[in-house]
Parts: C-alpha cells; sequence; structure tokens
C-alpha cells in the first residue's frame, strides 16, 4: 500500500511538471499575426520573460515596448489580458506556437481576429529581404483613401539597412510607432498597441513615389494609399481645427466621475486656475500617448496652479462599463486628476452634443485650454504622440510655453 501511494505521489508529481512545462511560454522574441478579413497578415513581435517568477510580454514597436503583465496558463491554454483597449488573447499552445483569437470588446458586441504565433522568430514581415536599391527615409506627402474618404497625411520614415520605421501624422494624430522593411520594389509596415493593428504595403516606383499601396486595420478595415516624396510637406494647424461658435467665451459642464461624483468646471477646485480639458476615450490609442504625457505635466503644473480634467467618450452609453475600462486606464496610467464619464459615445456628432459651445469636434484626443479667468484661450485638435519624435518634442515645448504664459497672467 506505502509502495502505491507513494508510486502515486511520483505520478502525479511527473503530471504536475509536464503541465507545468506545457503551460510555460518559451522565452524570447516571438513573432504574431493577426489575420484579417482579407486573409491579410498583420504581423508584430513580442518579447517573453520571466520576470518575478511571472511571465509577461513586451509588444515590440520600433522604439516602444509596450508591457503586458496579465499573462495565464491553464493546461495548453493561454490567456493574455491586454492592459488597455478592454482586449484580450485566447490561445492554444502547442509546442512552440500559439494560436486562437484576439477580442476586442466593443460595445455591445465582441470582434474576434484569428491569430497565431511562433517562438524564437524575430523577424517581422520576411525572414531574409530580397535586395533593394531604394531608400524611403525622408518626408511624404500621402492620402489615405479616396473621394469623400482621402485623409491627406504626412508619413516620416527611417531606413537603416532595410529595416524601416516611422509614421503617418493627420490632423487628428498619428499612426504610433510603425515598423517593417523595404524588400526589392515593396515596402511593409505594420504595428500593433493591444488595440489596433495597421498593416501600410506599397510599390516603390522610384525613390519619390510609393504607388499601389494598401492600408489593412483591424479586422475589416482597408482602404489605398499613395504617397510623393516632400520634405515641405505639412499639415494644417492643430489649433485651426476647432473653435467656439459665436457669442461664446467659455465651457460649461456637469459630469460624473469614476465614483458617480458630479463635477463641474464652476466647482471652486478650478476656480482662478489654469484649466486643460482633454476630450478622449480608453479606446483611443492617441489618447493614450496623450494620457502618458499629461500625467508627467500635471506633475509639473498642478502645484503652480494647473488643473486638468479627462472627458470621456466610449463605445458605449452603459455606466458600468464605461467606469471598468477608465478605471483600467487610470491604474496603467497612475492617472491623478480627475476622468468624468460624459455618459455619451465617442461618435463625434454625439461628442459635439455634450459640448454645444463648439463648433464642433474634429478628433480624438481634443485638448481645450482654459485660463485663470475661465475663458477658452485655445483648442488643439489630434497629438503628436511619441512615435513622431521631433514632433512630438515640439509640441511638449510649446504647449509648455502656453502653459507658463497663462500661469504668469494678472
Amino acid at each position: 500500500m506505502i509502495k502505491k501511494i507513494l508510486l502515486s505521489a511520483v505520478l502525479v508529481a511527473a503530471l504536475t511538471q509536464i503541465t507545468t512545462a506545457q503551460t510555460k511560454l518559451k522565452t524570447g522574441v516571438w513573432r504574431g499575426a493577426l489575420t484579417t478579413a482579407a486573409a491579410n497578415h498583420i504581423p508584430f513581435n513580442f518579447e517573453v520573460t520571466n520576470t518575478g517568477g511571472k511571465q509577461q510580454l513586451a509588444i515590440i514597436n520600433s522604439t516602444e515596448h509596450f508591457k503586458v503583465t496579465d499573462v495565464t496558463a491553464k493546461g495548453d491554454s493561454v490567456f493574455i489580458k491586454m492592459p488597455l483597449f478592454d482586449s484580450e488573447f485566447r490561445l492554444k499552445q502547442t509546442g512552440d506556437n500559439l494560436q486562437g483569437l484576439f477580442i476586442r470588446h466593443l460595445g455591445e458586441k465582441d470582434q474576434q481576429i484569428a491569430f497565431n504565433a511562433t517562438a524564437a522568430t524575430p523577424w517581422r514581415f520576411l525572414k531574409t529581404p530580397a535586395a533593394t536599391k531604394y531608400n524611403v527615409s525622408g518626408r511624404w506627402s500621402a492620402i489615405i483613401g479616396e473621394g469623400d474618404g482621402r485623409d491627406t497625411t504626412v508619413g516620416e520614415f527611417k531606413q537603416v539597412g532595410q529595416k524601416v520605421t516611422g509614421t503617418f501624422l493627420t490632423t487628428t494624430g498619428d499612426y504610433r510607432f510603425l515598423e517593417g522593411t523595404v524588400s526589392g520594389d515593396s515596402l511593409y509596415l505594420s504595428c500593433f498597441d493591444g488595440g489596433h493593428a495597421f498593416l501600410f504595403t506599397a510599390k516603390i516606383a522610384d525613390n519619390n513615389t510609393l504607388t499601389d499601396g494598401k492600408f489593412f486595420s483591424g479586422l475589416a478595415g482597408k482602404d489605398v494609399w499613395t504617397a510623393v516624396r516632400n520634405e515641405n510637406a505639412k499639415l494644417p494647424d492643430a489649433y485651426s481645427l476647432a473653435a467656439l461658435k459665436p457669442g461664446y467665451k467659455k465651457l460649461a459642464f456637469t459630469f460624473k466621475d469614476l465614483t458617480g461624483k458630479p463635477v463641474s468646471l464652476d466647482d471652486a477646485r478650478y476656480k482662478n486656475k489654469v484649466v486643460i480639458i482633454q476630450i478622449m476615450g480608453s479606446w483611443c490609442p492617441n489618447c493614450m500617448d496623450e494620457t502618458a504625457y499629461m500625467v508627467n505635466y500635471y506633475k509639473k503644473y498642478q502645484p503652480r496652479g494647473v488643473e486638468v480634467i479627462g472627458l470621456a467618450y466610449e463605445r458605449t452609453t452603459d455606466f458600468a462599463r464605461s467606469q471598468k475600462a477608465l478605471a483600467q486606464l487610470k491604474n496603467r496610467f497612475d492617472i491623478k486628476y480627475p476622468i468624468l464619464i460624459t455618459g455619451y459615445t465617442s461618435n463625434k456628432v454625439e461628442t459635439a452634443k455634450s459640448l454645444p459651445m463648439l463648433t464642433k469636434v474634429v478628433g480624438f484626443p481634443t485638448t481645450i485650454i482654459i485660463d485663470k479667468s475661465g475663458d477658452v484661450r485655445k483648442i488643439h485638435t489630434g497629438f503628436n504622440g511619441p512615435g513622431t519624435g521631433e514632433h512630438y518634442t515640439e509640441f511638449i515645448s510649446e504647449f509648455e510655453k502656453l502653459t507658463d504664459d497663462l500661469l504668469a497672467e494678472k
């Protein structure tokens, strides 16, 4: 009997070790790929590490390593929850491969995208790109879309060898950290931030022309694009796209914070203060970049008389669901200023209804700067995040100089 008990204990221990081995992801760089409805693959890399006895991963896009710590495994199943955007992976592990679904929880419905990944695969598009005579480094005037949906953008790329990094700047923000390669006469770029997946491909007609561009976004987004080299390409002034309606000088609202407490600009906390209003949403990647900056801005300027209020426009009008998504954002960035749940959706028409003194809301984020007397002084549309390089540092310099000037006013 004792021998049987000992044998059983040994067997259980052995099975436990096997199960543990099966659920451990191989450390190092993996290549993941989301499959669009058009059967295109949107690739990205991520690195798995063992930290403090637990596994975590970092999604790699150029210089950005987006940390994900909620990684769990049961048997051959692996569950990865993104720290933002209310999204997750549900996967099955077979050896050094993962296969399953990337799920985005979008308001009243879920979107599922097929996903697979392979360990020890540090390349993104091609293991061995074809030799090329082209270099796409520089600034490009690009048009994404056709007809009324055309969006004039500025592409800025840096090519070292055959590796390309960069982004597209638009009037409402940027496409964050794109990374890819030039192979022969073809350009490939992609990024994935835990909620949004982009793939750009194009033919390089010559050193000054990109043609036959295809743009894939998420499960079903698909568009065309072209670009010509233009070192003088630029966008409209971000402070010129939205304004107050004639007759208005001030902003007025009352919305609830994450605890359900009403907050208004008339509250004593905001009297005689420079106030920054951040029109944002937990679903918005450019808002994520702006929030990361705004947290540090608030630490610097709040002691000097600046307050910040986030106005959240979510995918749903359900308060509890919005509260959960925004709590995740608040915890991720350790946000100390209030975030208010407006109860309006991210549809720009709905957003504009919530603030009827504005002519329109062009995009997310939109930042409204209010002086110490309560008057709106400027409205900035979009945000140039860290993926835009010098544009990001220029924005910070200009924005903080404006803050200094408003604080100095009597």
